[in-house]
Protein backbone atom coordinates (compact mmCIF):
# COMPACT_ATOMS: atom_id res chain seq x y z
CA UNK A 1 0.00 0.00 0.00
CA UNK A 2 1.55 3.28 -1.08
CA UNK A 3 1.22 6.39 1.07
CA UNK A 4 1.66 9.96 0.03
CA UNK A 5 4.92 10.89 1.75
CA UNK A 6 8.49 9.64 1.87
CA UNK A 7 9.82 12.41 4.12
CA UNK A 8 11.52 11.24 7.28
CA UNK A 9 9.86 13.76 9.60
CA UNK A 10 6.83 16.02 9.74
CA UNK A 11 7.30 19.81 9.73
CA UNK A 12 5.42 19.73 13.04
CA UNK A 13 8.23 17.65 14.61
CA UNK A 14 11.22 18.00 12.28
CA UNK A 15 13.74 16.67 14.80
CA UNK A 16 14.31 12.90 14.71
CA UNK A 17 14.87 12.56 18.44
CA UNK A 18 11.77 14.60 19.32
CA UNK A 19 9.70 12.55 16.89
CA UNK A 20 10.96 9.33 18.47
CA UNK A 21 10.22 10.48 22.03
CA UNK A 22 6.77 11.85 21.18
CA UNK A 23 5.64 8.76 19.25
CA UNK A 24 7.10 6.34 21.79
CA UNK A 25 5.23 8.09 24.58
CA UNK A 26 1.88 8.07 22.80
CA UNK A 27 2.22 4.45 21.67
CA UNK A 28 3.66 2.94 24.87
CA UNK A 29 2.65 5.41 27.61
CA UNK A 30 5.95 4.50 29.27
CA UNK A 31 6.92 7.08 31.88
CA UNK A 32 10.53 7.22 30.63
CA UNK A 33 9.24 9.34 27.69
CA UNK A 34 6.56 11.40 29.46
CA UNK A 35 8.37 14.56 30.61
CA UNK A 36 10.24 15.00 27.35
CA UNK A 37 7.07 14.34 25.31
CA UNK A 38 5.16 17.10 27.14
CA UNK A 39 8.12 19.45 26.75
CA UNK A 40 8.12 18.80 22.99
CA UNK A 41 4.39 19.47 22.74
CA UNK A 42 4.53 22.63 24.85
CA UNK A 43 7.39 24.07 22.80
CA UNK A 44 5.82 23.20 19.47
CA UNK A 45 5.35 26.32 17.27
CA UNK A 46 1.84 25.24 16.29
CA UNK A 47 -1.19 25.69 18.52
CA UNK A 48 -1.17 21.98 19.38
CA UNK A 49 0.32 21.47 22.83
CA UNK A 50 -0.93 18.03 23.93
CA UNK A 51 1.24 15.04 22.96
CA UNK A 52 -1.66 12.93 21.66
CA UNK A 53 -3.10 15.75 19.54
CA UNK A 54 0.32 16.63 18.16
CA UNK A 55 0.89 12.97 17.36
CA UNK A 56 -2.34 12.78 15.36
CA UNK A 57 -1.38 15.94 13.46
CA UNK A 58 2.03 14.50 12.62
CA UNK A 59 0.47 11.31 11.22
CA UNK A 60 -1.97 13.37 9.18
CA UNK A 61 0.79 15.60 7.77
CA UNK A 62 2.96 12.63 6.77
CA UNK A 63 0.47 10.07 5.52
CA UNK A 64 -2.96 11.69 5.37
CA UNK A 65 -4.11 9.00 7.82
CA UNK A 66 -4.42 8.87 11.59
CA UNK A 67 -4.71 5.13 12.17
CA UNK A 68 -2.00 2.62 13.06
CA UNK A 69 -2.27 -0.55 10.96
CA UNK A 70 -0.38 -2.78 13.41
CA UNK A 71 -0.79 -1.56 16.99
CA UNK A 72 0.53 -3.65 19.83
CA UNK A 73 -1.58 -4.70 22.80
CA UNK A 74 -2.83 -1.87 25.05
CA UNK A 75 -0.48 -1.10 27.95
CA UNK A 76 -1.41 -3.42 30.81
CA UNK A 77 -2.79 -6.09 28.48
CA UNK A 78 0.55 -7.27 27.13
CA UNK A 79 1.92 -10.75 27.83
CA UNK A 80 5.52 -9.52 27.77
CA UNK A 81 7.61 -6.49 26.78
CA UNK A 82 10.49 -6.21 24.33
CA UNK A 83 12.79 -3.71 22.65
CA UNK A 84 13.49 -3.72 18.92
CA UNK A 85 17.11 -2.87 18.04
CA UNK A 86 18.36 -2.46 14.45
CA UNK A 87 14.64 -2.57 13.84
CA UNK A 88 14.63 -2.12 10.06
CA UNK A 89 10.99 -1.98 9.01
CA UNK A 90 9.70 -3.99 11.95
CA UNK A 91 9.92 -7.71 11.12
CA UNK A 92 10.71 -8.65 14.72
CA UNK A 93 8.05 -6.27 16.01
CA UNK A 94 5.32 -7.67 13.81
CA UNK A 95 6.20 -11.22 14.90
CA UNK A 96 6.37 -10.53 18.64
CA UNK A 97 3.25 -8.34 18.65
CA UNK A 98 1.42 -11.32 17.15
CA UNK A 99 2.42 -13.21 20.30
CA UNK A 100 1.03 -10.53 22.61
CA UNK A 101 4.23 -8.55 23.15
CA UNK A 102 4.40 -4.79 23.72
CA UNK A 103 7.36 -3.02 22.12
CA UNK A 104 8.59 -0.38 24.58
CA UNK A 105 11.56 0.92 22.57
CA UNK A 106 12.76 0.77 18.97
CA UNK A 107 15.94 1.92 17.28
CA UNK A 108 16.82 2.15 13.57
CA UNK A 109 19.46 4.32 11.92
CA UNK A 110 18.13 4.52 8.34
CA UNK A 111 15.67 7.40 7.82
CA UNK A 112 13.73 5.61 5.07
CA UNK A 113 13.29 2.52 7.21
CA UNK A 114 12.16 4.81 10.04
CA UNK A 115 9.52 6.13 7.68
CA UNK A 116 8.16 2.68 6.87
CA UNK A 117 8.27 1.70 10.55
CA UNK A 118 6.25 4.79 11.53
CA UNK A 119 3.69 4.18 8.77
CA UNK A 120 2.95 0.70 10.15
CA UNK A 121 3.49 0.94 13.89
CA UNK A 122 2.87 4.63 14.55
CA UNK A 123 6.29 5.08 16.07
CA UNK A 124 9.50 6.74 14.91
CA UNK A 125 12.44 4.56 15.98
CA UNK A 126 15.30 6.25 17.80
CA UNK A 127 18.40 6.70 15.65
CA UNK A 128 22.06 5.87 16.22
CA UNK A 129 22.22 3.28 19.01
CA UNK A 130 25.89 4.07 19.63
CA UNK A 131 24.93 7.48 21.10
CA UNK A 132 24.39 7.73 24.83
CA UNK A 133 21.45 10.09 24.28
CA UNK A 134 19.73 7.42 22.20
CA UNK A 135 20.36 4.73 24.83
CA UNK A 136 19.19 7.01 27.65
CA UNK A 137 15.55 6.54 26.61
CA UNK A 138 15.62 2.74 26.85
CA UNK A 139 13.17 1.81 29.65
CA UNK A 140 14.90 0.32 32.70
CA UNK A 141 13.10 -3.02 32.48
CA UNK A 142 11.80 -5.17 29.63
CA UNK A 143 11.57 -8.91 29.02
CA UNK A 144 13.26 -9.54 25.66
CA UNK A 145 15.94 -7.72 23.68
CA UNK A 146 15.64 -8.55 20.01
CA UNK A 147 17.09 -7.48 16.71
CA UNK A 148 19.23 -8.29 13.73
CA UNK A 149 22.48 -6.40 14.18
CA UNK A 150 24.02 -5.35 10.83
CA UNK A 151 24.85 -8.23 8.54
CA UNK A 152 27.48 -6.78 6.22
CA UNK A 153 30.62 -7.22 8.32
CA UNK A 154 29.86 -10.93 8.64
CA UNK A 155 28.16 -11.84 5.34
CA UNK A 156 29.93 -13.69 2.54
CA UNK A 157 29.21 -10.84 0.13
CA UNK A 158 30.24 -8.21 2.65
CA UNK A 159 33.49 -9.94 3.53
CA UNK A 160 34.39 -10.47 -0.14
CA UNK A 161 33.73 -6.82 -0.93
CA UNK A 162 35.78 -5.56 2.01
CA UNK A 163 38.65 -7.93 1.21
CA UNK A 164 38.74 -6.72 -2.38
CA UNK A 165 38.91 -3.14 -1.16
CA UNK A 166 41.57 -3.91 1.43
CA UNK A 167 39.22 -3.04 4.29
CA UNK A 168 38.79 -4.67 7.67
CA UNK A 169 35.71 -6.71 8.46
CA UNK A 170 34.04 -8.52 11.36
CA UNK A 171 34.95 -7.13 14.78
CA UNK A 172 37.88 -5.31 13.17
CA UNK A 173 35.44 -3.17 11.18
CA UNK A 174 35.43 0.13 13.03
CA UNK A 175 32.01 1.36 11.92
CA UNK A 176 29.78 -1.71 11.86
CA UNK A 177 31.53 -4.63 13.49
CA UNK A 178 31.50 -3.10 16.94
CA UNK A 179 27.74 -2.57 16.99
CA UNK A 180 27.35 -5.98 18.61
CA UNK A 181 29.15 -4.65 21.67
CA UNK A 182 26.49 -1.95 22.07
CA UNK A 183 23.94 -4.76 22.18
CA UNK A 184 26.02 -6.48 24.86
CA UNK A 185 26.27 -3.22 26.82
CA UNK A 186 22.47 -2.81 26.80
CA UNK A 187 22.00 -6.43 27.90
CA UNK A 188 24.47 -5.94 30.75
CA UNK A 189 22.80 -2.74 31.96
CA UNK A 190 19.12 -3.68 31.65
CA UNK A 191 19.33 -7.47 32.11
CA UNK A 192 16.34 -8.57 30.05
CA UNK A 193 15.08 -12.07 30.74
CA UNK A 194 16.10 -13.12 27.24
CA UNK A 195 17.82 -12.00 24.05
CA UNK A 196 16.71 -12.97 20.55
CA UNK A 197 19.19 -12.13 17.79
CA UNK A 198 19.40 -12.80 14.05
CA UNK A 199 22.24 -12.58 11.55
CA UNK A 200 23.43 -14.08 8.28
CA UNK A 201 24.25 -17.77 7.95
CA UNK A 202 27.94 -16.99 7.47
CA UNK A 203 28.22 -15.47 10.94
CA UNK A 204 29.01 -18.92 12.35
CA UNK A 205 32.01 -19.51 10.08
CA UNK A 206 33.31 -15.96 9.65
CA UNK A 207 37.02 -15.53 10.36
CA UNK A 208 37.39 -19.29 10.94
CA UNK A 209 34.74 -19.12 13.65
CA UNK A 210 36.51 -16.46 15.73
CA UNK A 211 33.79 -13.82 15.31
CA UNK A 212 31.08 -16.18 16.50
CA UNK A 213 33.20 -17.40 19.41
CA UNK A 214 33.60 -13.80 20.60
CA UNK A 215 29.84 -13.17 20.38
CA UNK A 216 29.03 -16.37 22.27
CA UNK A 217 31.70 -15.82 24.93
CA UNK A 218 30.66 -12.19 25.47
CA UNK A 219 27.03 -13.09 26.11
CA UNK A 220 27.90 -16.07 28.31
CA UNK A 221 30.24 -13.89 30.37
CA UNK A 222 27.26 -11.63 31.06
CA UNK A 223 25.53 -14.58 32.72
CA UNK A 224 23.29 -15.69 29.88
CA UNK A 225 22.79 -19.05 28.24
CA UNK A 226 23.54 -19.21 24.52
CA UNK A 227 21.97 -21.43 21.89
CA UNK A 228 21.93 -20.99 18.16
CA UNK A 229 20.82 -22.64 14.97
CA UNK A 230 20.78 -21.83 11.27
CA UNK A 231 17.13 -21.89 10.20
CA UNK A 232 15.65 -21.56 6.73
CA UNK A 233 12.70 -19.31 5.99
CA UNK A 234 11.58 -21.68 3.21
CA UNK A 235 9.37 -23.47 5.76
CA UNK A 236 7.15 -20.39 5.89
CA UNK A 237 7.65 -18.52 2.60
CA UNK A 238 8.66 -19.55 -0.95
CA UNK A 239 12.23 -18.32 -0.53
CA UNK A 240 15.51 -20.04 0.35
CA UNK A 241 16.76 -17.89 3.22
CA UNK A 242 19.18 -19.32 5.81
CA UNK A 243 19.77 -17.19 8.88
CA UNK A 244 21.63 -17.68 12.16
CA UNK A 245 19.22 -17.36 15.11
CA UNK A 246 20.65 -16.85 18.61
CA UNK A 247 18.67 -17.15 21.85
CA UNK A 248 19.75 -16.79 25.47
CA UNK A 249 18.23 -16.47 28.95
CA UNK A 250 19.39 -14.72 32.11
CA UNK A 251 20.79 -17.40 34.41
CA UNK A 252 20.18 -15.14 37.43
CA UNK A 253 16.46 -15.55 36.73
CA UNK A 254 16.17 -19.05 35.25
CA UNK A 255 19.10 -20.87 36.85
CA UNK A 256 22.38 -22.22 35.54
CA UNK A 257 20.81 -25.09 33.62
CA UNK A 258 18.50 -22.98 31.44
CA UNK A 259 18.76 -23.74 27.74
CA UNK A 260 16.75 -23.26 24.55
CA UNK A 261 15.85 -26.29 22.46
CA UNK A 262 15.49 -25.30 18.81
CA UNK A 263 13.91 -28.70 18.14
CA UNK A 264 10.77 -27.35 19.81
CA UNK A 265 10.36 -24.69 17.11
CA UNK A 266 7.61 -25.90 14.81
CA UNK A 267 8.72 -25.74 11.19
CA UNK A 268 5.99 -26.54 8.63
CA UNK A 269 6.77 -28.65 5.59
CA UNK A 270 8.77 -26.64 3.05
CA UNK A 271 6.22 -26.91 0.26
CA UNK A 272 5.60 -23.24 -0.54
CA UNK A 273 5.36 -22.12 -4.18
CA UNK A 274 6.35 -18.67 -5.32
CA UNK A 275 3.33 -18.44 -7.62
CA UNK A 276 1.19 -18.20 -4.47
CA UNK A 277 2.50 -14.71 -3.70
CA UNK A 278 2.52 -13.27 -7.23
CA UNK A 279 0.07 -10.62 -8.39
CA UNK A 280 -1.94 -11.24 -11.55
CA UNK A 281 -1.97 -7.66 -12.78
CA UNK A 282 1.49 -6.10 -12.67
CA UNK A 283 2.59 -2.71 -13.97
CA UNK A 284 4.79 -3.08 -17.09
CA UNK A 285 7.47 -0.96 -15.38
CA UNK A 286 8.57 -4.09 -13.48
CA UNK A 287 9.43 -5.90 -16.73
CA UNK A 288 13.16 -5.77 -17.50
CA UNK A 289 14.29 -3.78 -20.49
CA UNK A 290 15.56 -5.78 -23.48
CA UNK A 291 18.99 -4.23 -22.90
CA UNK A 292 19.19 -5.33 -19.24
CA UNK A 293 17.88 -8.82 -20.04
CA UNK A 294 20.50 -9.28 -22.78
CA UNK A 295 23.20 -8.05 -20.42
CA UNK A 296 22.19 -10.51 -17.67
CA UNK A 297 22.14 -13.42 -20.13
CA UNK A 298 25.56 -12.46 -21.47
CA UNK A 299 26.97 -12.09 -17.97
CA UNK A 300 25.66 -15.50 -16.94
CA UNK A 301 27.04 -17.15 -20.07
CA UNK A 302 30.48 -15.63 -19.55
CA UNK A 303 30.71 -16.92 -15.98
CA UNK A 304 29.32 -20.33 -16.88
CA UNK A 305 32.11 -20.74 -19.44
CA UNK A 306 34.60 -19.99 -16.66
CA UNK A 307 33.01 -22.60 -14.44
CA UNK A 308 31.49 -20.08 -12.04
CA UNK A 309 27.94 -20.22 -10.74
CA UNK A 310 27.18 -16.54 -11.10
CA UNK A 311 24.06 -15.59 -13.01
CA UNK A 312 20.47 -14.51 -12.84
CA UNK A 313 17.80 -16.55 -11.06
CA UNK A 314 14.81 -17.25 -13.30
CA UNK A 315 12.27 -18.66 -10.87
CA UNK A 316 10.40 -21.96 -11.25
CA UNK A 317 6.89 -20.79 -10.35
CA UNK A 318 6.13 -24.14 -8.68
CA UNK A 319 9.22 -23.83 -6.49
CA UNK A 320 10.98 -21.27 -4.32
CA UNK A 321 13.23 -18.34 -5.07
CA UNK A 322 16.81 -17.61 -4.21
CA UNK A 323 17.55 -15.38 -1.24
CA UNK A 324 16.40 -11.81 -1.80
CA UNK A 325 19.14 -9.33 -0.94
CA UNK A 326 19.29 -5.59 -0.36
CA UNK A 327 20.81 -5.21 -3.85
CA UNK A 328 17.60 -6.39 -5.49
CA UNK A 329 16.82 -2.81 -6.51
CA UNK A 330 19.79 -2.78 -8.90
CA UNK A 331 18.55 -5.29 -11.48
CA UNK A 332 16.38 -7.87 -9.71
CA UNK A 333 18.72 -10.55 -11.06
CA UNK A 334 18.50 -13.05 -8.18
CA UNK A 335 14.70 -13.39 -8.45
CA UNK A 336 13.24 -12.94 -11.94
CA UNK A 337 9.66 -13.92 -12.74
CA UNK A 338 9.16 -15.54 -16.19
CA UNK A 339 6.46 -14.04 -18.41
CA UNK A 340 4.90 -15.74 -21.42
CA UNK A 341 5.94 -14.06 -24.65
CA UNK A 342 8.00 -11.41 -22.88
CA UNK A 343 11.25 -10.86 -21.03
CA UNK A 344 11.04 -11.59 -17.29
CA UNK A 345 10.13 -9.09 -14.62
CA UNK A 346 11.27 -8.33 -11.12
CA UNK A 347 9.03 -8.65 -8.08
CA UNK A 348 6.84 -5.73 -7.06
CA UNK A 349 7.40 -4.27 -3.58
CA UNK A 350 4.16 -5.90 -2.38
CA UNK A 351 5.40 -9.26 -3.63
CA UNK A 352 8.70 -8.69 -1.82
CA UNK A 353 6.71 -8.04 1.35
CA UNK A 354 4.82 -11.31 0.88
CA UNK A 355 8.08 -13.15 0.18
CA UNK A 356 9.26 -12.13 3.66
CA UNK A 357 5.96 -13.05 5.30
CA UNK A 358 4.51 -9.56 5.75
CA UNK A 359 0.72 -9.29 5.45
CA UNK A 360 -0.40 -8.07 2.03
CA UNK A 361 -3.83 -9.66 1.78
CA UNK A 362 -6.28 -7.01 0.54
CA UNK A 363 -8.98 -8.54 2.74
CA UNK A 364 -6.94 -7.78 5.85
CA UNK A 365 -4.60 -4.99 6.84
CA UNK A 366 -1.70 -4.81 4.42
CA UNK A 367 1.77 -3.64 5.28
CA UNK A 368 2.19 -0.03 4.19
CA UNK A 369 5.04 0.95 1.87
CA UNK A 370 5.49 4.75 1.99
CA UNK A 371 8.87 4.84 0.21
CA UNK A 372 10.14 4.51 -3.37
CA UNK A 373 10.44 1.09 -5.01
CA UNK A 374 14.22 1.19 -4.68
CA UNK A 375 14.05 1.89 -0.96
CA UNK A 376 11.38 -0.78 -0.53
CA UNK A 377 13.59 -3.37 -2.27
CA UNK A 378 16.46 -2.52 0.07
CA UNK A 379 14.20 -2.70 3.12
CA UNK A 380 12.63 -6.07 2.35
CA UNK A 381 16.00 -7.45 1.23
CA UNK A 382 17.40 -6.58 4.66
CA UNK A 383 14.39 -7.88 6.58
CA UNK A 384 13.70 -11.08 8.47
CA UNK A 385 11.13 -13.73 7.51
CA UNK A 386 8.49 -12.66 10.01
CA UNK A 387 6.67 -15.99 10.51
CA UNK A 388 10.00 -17.72 11.21
CA UNK A 389 10.76 -15.11 13.87
CA UNK A 390 7.27 -15.63 15.30
CA UNK A 391 7.76 -19.41 15.46
CA UNK A 392 11.01 -19.05 17.43
CA UNK A 393 9.53 -16.24 19.53
CA UNK A 394 6.63 -18.44 20.54
CA UNK A 395 8.99 -20.88 22.26
CA UNK A 396 10.98 -18.04 23.88
CA UNK A 397 7.79 -16.59 25.35
CA UNK A 398 6.87 -20.01 26.79
CA UNK A 399 10.19 -19.99 28.64
CA UNK A 400 9.87 -16.52 30.10
CA UNK A 401 6.25 -17.10 31.15
CA UNK A 402 6.92 -20.49 32.73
Amino acid sequence: MALKSSKANSPLVPNELDSAVLTHYVVTKNKVYKDKAYEIAENNPSEIHEPEALYQAVQKSLFDVTDIPFPGPPKGKEKFTFIDLFAGIGGFRLALQNLGGLCVYSSEYDKYAQKTYFANFGETPFGDITKEETKSFIPPKFDILCGGFPCQPFSIAGVSKKNSLGRKHGFEDEKQGNLFFHVAEIIEKHRPKAFFLENVKNLVSHDKGNTFRVIKATLEELGYSFNHRVLNGKHFVPQHRDRTIMVGFDKQVFGEDITFDFDLVKLPEADKQIKSILKSDVDPKYTLSEHLWNYLQGYAKKHKEKGNGFGFGLVNLDGISRTMSARYYKDGAEILIPQNGSVPRRLTPDECAALQGYPVNAGHKSFRIPVSDNQAYKQFGNSVVTPLIEAVGKEIVKHIKS
